[in-house]
């Protein structure tokens, strides 16, 4: 396919980021500026202009909700830092890795860089940072491509107590965990860990996220989309026949952002238990559809 490629976006370096949080005052202003633009709110009520604490600093007193006694919160209440032992600038240093990681960054690597004594406070570290990152995206338009992936071992290499009941269609029992994902040509992704492929399964994620207005809704061959002909303009390439690109119709978009996790799950995570594959799948999606965005940073502390 022919194309110019994409000027590529500038991340803040190492050498900026020193420069913008020089300490720790800098990175609370920044947290607050972020979370309260238009000024700080109570985050239990949502009273305007709080009481500033005279004795402590980035602490308020709401009198509006508790009238009698105030209700006195930090910066840091409801967010993923409260109740943290670590500083803001060790957290800001976590989360700059994860973004300018373009496969991700393990927990290990994390520990190592930043001189962690435990593996679990990288870990722990990381999983919220990765919550934080989850987000809404709105219904995709224009020419969207849909597809399933599946990410794991085969079950016939597990232990046998391991290998779940069941199968056929991608289900636990495959040893895999199945991902779909759809993605509008030059705009967002929007992907989700499923039970199955199967027909009911993919039929309600394209309804929760493809518009019914799209231009063109592309798919491979597998039987699960079949139907999506009656509710969208549905345009198939089928593999199995050696078809890739028909016209405007190709799954190659979908399929460069699947290369791009499934490196990052073998060679930065090497294996991911179902359980929290959501949260990498949400850490993909979120670099993939701010890849464009040269606040990246701040966008990701905004969900924090």
């Amino acid at each position: 396919m022919s194309g110019k490629q994409p000027k590529p976006v500038h991340q803040m370096s190492v050498s900026e980021f020193e420069k913008m949080f020089p300490n720790e005052d800098a990175c609370c202003a920044y947290l607050v500026e972020r979370r309260w633009p238009d000024g700080v709110r109570c985050p239990r009520c949502g009273a305007e202009n709080p009481h500033k604490n005279p004795t402590r600093p980035w602490s308020w007193q709401c009198y509006q909700c508790a009238p009698a006694s105030s209700y006195r919160f930090s910066h840091l209440a409801g967010t993923i830092f409260e109740n943290t032992n670590k500083p803001l600038r060790e957290w800001y240093r976590v989360i700059h890795l994860m973004l300018t990681s373009k496969k991700g960054i393990s927990a290990l690597q994390v520990m190592r860089y930043m001189g962690f004594g435990s593996y679990k406070t990288a870990w722990e570290m990381c999983h919220k940072i990765r919550t934080a990152l989850v987000e809404d995206v709105k219904q995709l338009g224009g020419i969207v491509e849909v597809d399933e992936t599946f990410v794991g071992g085969l079950a016939k290499n597990r232990h046998i107590d391991k290998r779940g009941k069941g199968g056929g269609t991608g289900g636990i029992g495959s040893g895999k965990t199945p991902v779909v994902g759809a993605v509008k040509r030059k705009g967002n992704v929007i992907a989700r860990v499923v039970e199955n492929v199967t027909s009911a399964t993919l039929e309600a994620f394209v309804h929760e996220a493809v518009s019914n207005k799209v231009s063109l809704l592309c798919t491979d061959q597998w039987g699960g989309y079949k139907k999506l002909g009656k509710e969208y303009p549905h345009g198939v390439v089928d593999h199995s026949k050696g078809q890739y690109v028909v016209g405007s119709i190709h799954t190659q978009t979908i399929e460069g952002f699947w290369s791009i996790f499934k490196r990052g799950i073998v060679g930065s995570f090497h294996k991911v238990s179902r359980k929290y594959m959501h949260l990498y799948v949400a850490e993909f999606q979120f670099r993939y559809n701010n890849r464009s965005n040269t606040d990246i940073f701040g966008q990701a502390i905004k969900g924090c």
